[in-house]
């Protein structure tokens, strides 16, 4: 009787877990998105740096999309790690391009 619990737990828990991962992703790119317009509203992005900021976000979400379909509309561990990737590159882009001073 206790392993059974105990094993509905830990599956109960790994599904959590995948779909907070799942729903990482998402909450990244949003995040992402909002420090994208915050530079342009407060200056600190050049409408060049924007348009490549937004192309680099616009590629990760196509990517993103086809891997979903994929995978009948779930990311593997391979996606999200791949996609993690991505998306800390993009946020160092993000980051090294507000801080760069460049004349708005």
């Amino acid at each position: 009787m206790k392993l059974s619990l105990i094993g509905v737990g830990i599956l109960a828990l790994s599904s959590t877990i995948a779909f907070c991962q799942g729903a990482n992703i998402n909450q990244r790119r949003e995040n992402q998105q909002d420090r994208i317009a915050q530079g342009v509203r407060s200056g600190q992005l050049t409408a060049r740096e924007t348009a490549h900021l937004e192309r680099r976000e616009a590629s990760i979400g196509r990517e993103e999309h086809r891997m979903r379909s994929a995978d009948s509309g779930r990311l593997t561990h391979g996606d999200r790690v791949a996609l993690n990737h991505r998306l800390n590159h993009s946020s160092r882009a993000i980051y090294r391009d507000k801080h760069n001073y460049a004349r708005r």
